[in-house]
């Protein structure tokens, strides 16, 4: 099929990368990611003209933060950009003179690494990305699956408490509210507000006050023994693993695949999320049990992903 471009648009950035069967980038280009919705228009198209110089492209795709159709080609909405039912697809292809397909970002990670990454001889996957919210992917029988709409997946948005806390999306008790880099700094201040004196190496690590508490201080600190932030850990590994189990009920995969920035922690996050899923998974003692891994491709899944997507037939042929 050739050689395709990838397309991982970021809050502070935009990657573009020539990638080509084998999942190997051979060239990248960035560039800062703009304010409007048409501006980043105009920013994809110029990541794409400076990856592809010198290479004979035959297609882009796109990783987008948002529902995407299933034809591929248009967001129905994204929740950190302005884009509502925006002809993503159709911009950019009149930029680059390209054929371009559009993906949900999570899918297009979940796919990396199922092809080139950790689901390596996985025939049904379901990976989940644990960053600042949190998103997934379903592969079974070997295809991405998207759902009738092309919207399938959201799993960061399934409802785990009732009248829960607040999302962004406007719902209440969404997952992501609970499993989630959001949710650890949120774990990890209220401990360090309630018991001081058990967040001491925690604290240091900041401005001192539970407020200033960020995200990789909570990490340096749980490596070092800090009682609020293992606790935090812990937590936050006790709300994945319980979602877990009940994907598990849904989808019965041979693996799930942990990606995100907070898969970056290895066994400091993961060993916990195994022990908190095998306790929820109903029959866990008496049926087999789905391996937990770590994500393998890093912040490169989604990129490569999307690339190799482009390679793919439409799915609604």
């Amino acid at each position: 099929m050739g050689l395709t471009i990838g397309v991982d648009i970021g809050g502070t950035k935009i990657a573009a990368g020539v990638v080509d069967e084998e999942g190997s980038i051979l060239s990248t280009h960035k560039v800062p990611t703009p304010g409007t919705p048409e501006a980043i228009v105009d920013a994809i198209a110029a990541a794409v003209e400076g990856a592809r110089a010198g290479h004979e492209i035959v297609g882009v795709g796109i990783g987008a933060a948002g529902y995407v159709n299933r034809q591929r080609s248009m967001v129905y909405f994204a929740p950190n950009i302005d884009w509502r039912q925006e002809p993503l697809k159709e911009k950019v292809e009149a930029r680059v003179g390209l054929p371009v397909v559009v993906e949900n970002d999570a899918n297009a990670a979940a796919w990396g690494e199922y092809k080139f990454g950790a689901g390596k001889g996985h025939r049904n996957v379901i990976c989940i990305t644990l960053g600042t919210g949190l998103g997934g992917g379903i592969i079974i029988g070997n295809k991405l699956r998207r759902g009738h709409f092309g919207v399938a997946a959201e799993f960061g948005h399934i409802r785990m408490v009732p009248d829960g806390l607040l999302c962004g999306c406007g719902s209440q008790g969404c997952w992501e509210q609970y499993a989630s880099g959001r949710a650890l700094v949120r774990y990890a201040k209220q401990r360090a507000n309630a018991t001081p004196e058990n967040a001491e190496v925690l604290l240091s690590l900041g401005d001192g006050t539970p407020a200033g508490i960020e995200g990789k201080h909570i990490s340096m600190a749980a490596r070092q023994g800090d009682p609020v932030a293992v606790d935090s850990y812990r937590e936050l590994a006790r709300w994945a693993g319980a979602g877990l189990a009940d994907l598990a009920s849904l989808f019965d995969p041979s693996a799930f695949i942990v990606g995100g920035g907070l898969s970056d922690e290895g066994e400091l996050v993961l060993d916990p999320i195994r022990k908190s899923y095998k306790r929820w998974l109903v029959g866990g003692n008496w049926r087999p049990v789905a391996e937990v891994i770590a994500a393998q491709l890093g912040n490169k899944a989604g990129l490569v992903g999307a690339a190799d997507l482009a390679r793919e037939p439409d799915p609604i042929m």
